[in-house]
């Protein structure tokens, strides 16, 4: 292998590396600790469990065939919320959550359906975040119709999640023109079997009225509402990721099978690699030889139950967080936690370390009276012992936690520390992974150790950083991003701000905050100061003013609190923070509110990089998502702050637009590459969303499995109900403004060069290239990509075309050339628009013409390939003649009907000369038998008369 090839591959891996670490292992061919988490808001049926244990155990010699008995699943978690009714045989979780588990087990916040989906928004090959199952898909076989057995659909969502592949179908575009001017479905592999019907009514079973679909001239496809109907009875084995639920179907499509001109996502996203040639890359498959002798046990289950939510926080009082003030960022910070972000109910401890540990505060379960003794106990000045040991804190904060129940498992650990460590932090690994607790890290300053990353990934805990900025807001929002880990959104305080600058003399800090009407309880406005209490000046949408003289102030703390009771006005609230003094100080605002109705889940916005650390001049990606519940929400607009340990501050918007970065266009999830990388060091990321009632969107999850609308048994047709529509005013917001911020963490950048960069990124690929025709010219149209990657502006286009897809495909630079010398890329993100009028070519009907186009920088690299478009060509202009020719005023409404054996077609105008010349062959005929009856009867009578005559 080439030096470029190994180069090439360290970095998809290292790309690919998912930010949320799934507990699942592989052990000899086995999947061990696959998560199943229920949504507290599920209501409680047992057939749940038993039919999650049904699914794996069909799915699980599914899945060893598939992939060719190297692969099957071992053991299983189920998560069953504190909602439940307790039973013997639930036990207590350890690190499982609901937060990180693998497949969710919710209801749709709208009824969209029951359509199981895998959230997957990384590039080829790079895991996926979660499955989701609703309640009604466990339970209700008649849906077992429409997207086959439950054990098959399992493995076509795992093939998602666990190895990055996508569908092979494509609901937006089910029939391209294929080679030989076939119509064919979108699908793989080619050899399914089915035919193409349209509905003339809203009606399923075996009497719906149904006609074969009509060809539309302005397209070179069928009319919309065209279906393809598979055949229960097929010759192919392939595609999983096709349609799983064909009885047939067991296999994975592969390099002999695989159809590389159907415009899926697959195609488009894998540059037209099989689906099993790309889990075959994964790391599953390649520490998993084929086990021809063995077949797969029984996968074991074990039940789990949330009880009550115990957090013991551990904090640093060595005397390295005398430095910068660290001391009073940490009570600030928990002053905050204690009492806006943990939940009623919950029960916490403190705990506090340097070179040895002591317990502050037993655990107790909070209340208000609770949350103001726990604050009276925070820590605010550091100890006088020199050094830090981490571990002494982690092992007391496990000995507080046992004091509920005598058990450390399920627990949290909330650790905040500098970030060195002057022990060795290995010595107590053994006792964190095997005590069952999650602990999440919050390391405040420059040096943190390796070694505290490893105990958050190896808990299943969250990773946050904090920079030494004075103008660092990153304490209090690290704290604010510990949220519940049952999944429990109502009991979520939510920030809606978090702000921090400084400000010289006479200075203000001004804002916005959108308080929507899906939040609006427990509403928290804090702001902290650096030396003294500033003017505030905050208005409610009706008017009202609050001052200095209505927050509450603590001069230790430098914090000023306004808790506003009940649920506030909904709608913007303008704040004013000003410095009246004589010197610069820094101020900061943190807004946190809680969701208004319970039958009602709030919009969530968070954010995480596609990895926690990186090597220059590797490029990283920014991630958002925002939804309410589990629906995506699109039309937002989410800006990232990236700032480096040095102060250096990126700004850059997220899209949510298919091209880049990003994945899947109006999904909710907002994307851009990150490649501004100023010093070696750690990063921290923080994103601000907002979203205008007019602009917002709630729109339905992609990729989801193919609703199948029937099938074709022995000839005859059975239909599948309808899947239930969604109105487009179901999905506007009607919450009114929005605003956010989360959290993301932070991530370790290294080598990076001192002085002036090199060039090292090319233009990004550009994804979404399309054709339409247009008086017999093809306009295109594609989001514009950078100059490097998906930032900047590129040079130049280079455009090519050919009536051949394979060539265009394996050939691209021996196509022929279009001239795009008119044409200027724009900048990155925006949409472009170019017209190709054909010259030089032969054009007829059926004509068929595929494009791709790459990207070329100022420095001369290129891009990849684009997808391949394709402008099919009907109705072509002839050329004029004084001859009368006949017309066919119906061609455009030629239907053509389609065995079951195959779906492919002729162009209208060669169908309409095939039909005129198979009706004059057996007219032609019909005469020609006609004359020889005749001949026959007059020779017979002919004989006749003779022998009468005689």
């Amino acid at each position: 292998m080439s030096l470029r090839n190994v180069l090439v591959l360290l970095l998809i891996s290292h790309l690919f590396n998912p930010s949320k670490e799934s507990l699942v292992k592989v052990n000899n061919g086995g999947y061990e600790d696959i998560v199943f988490a229920i949504n507290p808001d599920v209501k409680e049926d047992i057939r749940i469990i038993q039919n999650i244990q049904e699914m794996v155990k069909e799915a699980t010699s599914y899945l060893f065939q598939a992939t060719k008995k190297r692969l099957f699943i071992k053991s299983v978690k189920i998560l069953i919320p504190s909602t439940w009714t307790p039973r013997n045989n639930y036990t207590k979780p350890a690190t499982e959550t609901y937060n990180t588990a693998d497949i969710v087990i919710a209801n749709p916040y709208l009824k969209y359906g029951d359509d199981p989906y895998t959230l997957q928004y990384g590039r080829c090959g790079e895991p996926g975040r979660y499955i989701h199952l609703t309640p009604n898909f466990l339970v209700d076989d008649n849906l077992l119709s429409v997207y086959g057995p439950r054990g098959r659909v399992f493995v076509h969502e795992w093939a998602h999640l666990r190895w990055g592949v996508y569908d092979e179908y494509n609901e937006e575009k089910p029939y391209y023109v294929a080679g030989h001017s076939k119509i064919e479905a979108t699908r793989c592999s080619l050899d399914i079997l089915g035919s193409n019907i349209i509905k003339t009514s809203e009606c399923h079973g075996e009497d719906c009225p149904i006609n074969s679909c009509h060809f539309d001239t302005a397209t070179g496809l069928y009319e919309e509402g065209c279906m393809f109907v598979p055949d229960t009875f097929q010759f192919s084995q392939e595609s999983i990721m096709y349609s799983q639920g064909l009885s047939k179907v067991t296999d994975f499509c592969d390099s002999s099978t695989h159809n590389k001109e159907a415009p899926n996502l697959q195609n488009r996203m894998c540059n037209s690699r099989s689906t099993w040639d790309v889990i075959m890359d994964s790391a599953d498959l390649s520490s998993s030889p084929p086990q021809p002798d063995i077949s797969p046990p029984v996968p074991s289950f074990t039940l789990l139950q949330n009880r009550d939510r115990v957090v013991t926080l551990v904090l640093d009082v060595s005397t390295s967080m005398i430095l910068n003030n660290r001391i009073r960022r940490l009570y600030q910070a928990v002053d905050i936690f204690l009492s806006q972000i943990i939940e009623a109910s919950a029960y916490v401890g403190i705990v506090q370390f340097s070179r040895s540990a002591s317990v502050i505060s037993p655990l107790v379960k909070v209340n208000d009276q609770q949350r103001e003794k726990l604050k009276s106990l925070i820590p605010s000045s550091p100890s006088t012992d020199e050094g830090t040991n981490v571990c002494s804190g982690i092992v007391t904060g496990l000995e507080l936690n046992k004091d509920l129940d005598g058990s450390v498992q399920g627990t949290e650990i909330v650790l905040l520390t500098g970030g060195e460590d002057h022990f060795d932090t290995r010595l107590c690994f053994p006792t964190i992974r095997s005590s069952g607790a999650v602990i999440h890290v919050i390391a405040l300053g420059p040096y943190v150790d390796k070694e505290l990353e490893t105990i958050a990934a190896m808990t299943g805990g969250k990773q946050f950083a904090a920079l030494e900025n004075l103008d660092n807001n990153g304490v209090i929002e690290a704290f604010s991003g510990i949220v519940p880990i049952d999944g429990q959104e109502l009991q979520q305080a939510i920030q809606l701000e978090s702000m921090m600058l400084d400000l010289e003399p006479g200075t203000c800090l001004n804002g916005t905050i959108f308080i929507d009407s899906t939040v609006g309880n427990e509403t928290s406005f804090v702001v902290t100061w650096q030396t003294d209490i500033p003017n505030i000046h905050l208005q409610d949408p009706m008017g009202i003013i609050y001052t200095q003289a209505q927050f509450s102030s603590n001069s230790t703390l430098k914090l000023s609190r306004l808790q506003l009771p009940g649920t506030v006005e909904r709608g913007p609230w303008n704040y004013a923070l000003c410095n009246p003094f004589i010197s610069s100080q820094v101020l900061g605002i943190t807004v946190t509110s809680k969701a208004a109705d319970e039958d009602v889940p709030p919009i969530m916005a968070s954010c995480h990089m596609n990895s926690n650390s990186n090597s220059y001049p590797n490029p990283m990606v920014i991630y958002a998502s925002v939804s309410q519940g589990l629906l995506p929400v699109a039309g937002a607009k989410v800006t990232a702050n990236v700032e480096s340990e040095s102060g250096d501050l990126v700004t850059t918007e997220l899209l949510d637009n298919g091209a880049g970065a990003d994945l899947a266009k109006n999904d909710g999830i907002y994307s851009r590459y990150f490649t501004s990388f100023s010093v070696s060091g750690r990063y921290i990321l923080k994103v601000r969303v907002t979203g205008e009632d007019n602009k917002s969107r709630l729109t339905l999850p992609k990729s989801r499995v193919l609703y199948i609308p029937g099938y074709v048994n022995n000839g005859k047709i059975t239909l599948n109900p309808p899947r239930p529509k969604i109105s487009d005013d179901d999905l506007q917001l009607h919450f009114g403004a929005f605003s956010r911020t989360a959290s993301g963490g932070s991530f370790v950048v290294s080598n990076v060069p001192t002085g002036v960069k090199p060039d090292s990124h090319r233009p990004e690929k550009i994804f979404d290239l399309e054709a339409r025709l247009e008086q017999f010219r093809t306009v295109l149209s594609w989001t514009a990509t950078g100059d490097d990657l998906d930032q900047g502006q590129a040079s130049k286009y280079e455009l090519r075309m050919s009536k051949d897809p394979k060539e265009i495909r394996d050939h691209f630079e021996s196509c022929t050339l279009v001239n795009t010398a008119s044409l200027t890329p724009q900048p990155a993100g925006f949409k472009e628009t170019f017209i190709v009028a054909p010259e030089n070519i032969n054009i007829s009907n059926g004509t068929v013409l595929h494009y791709a186009i790459i990207a070329i920088d100022k420095a001369g690299q290129k891009s990849d390939k684009s997808n391949i478009a394709q402008s099919v060509f009907y109705n072509v202009p002839r050329p004029p003649t004084t001859t009368s020719v006949p017309t066919t005023s119906n061609a455009d409404t030629t239907r053509h009907k389609l065995t079951t054996t195959t779906i492919s077609t002729t162009i209208e105008a060669n169908a309409k000369l095939s039909t005129i010349a198979i009706t004059a062959i057996v007219c032609s005929a019909i005469v020609l038998a006609c004359l020889l009856i005749c001949i026959v009867i007059c020779v017979v009578a002919c004989k006749r008369n003779k022998g009468h005559n005689v």
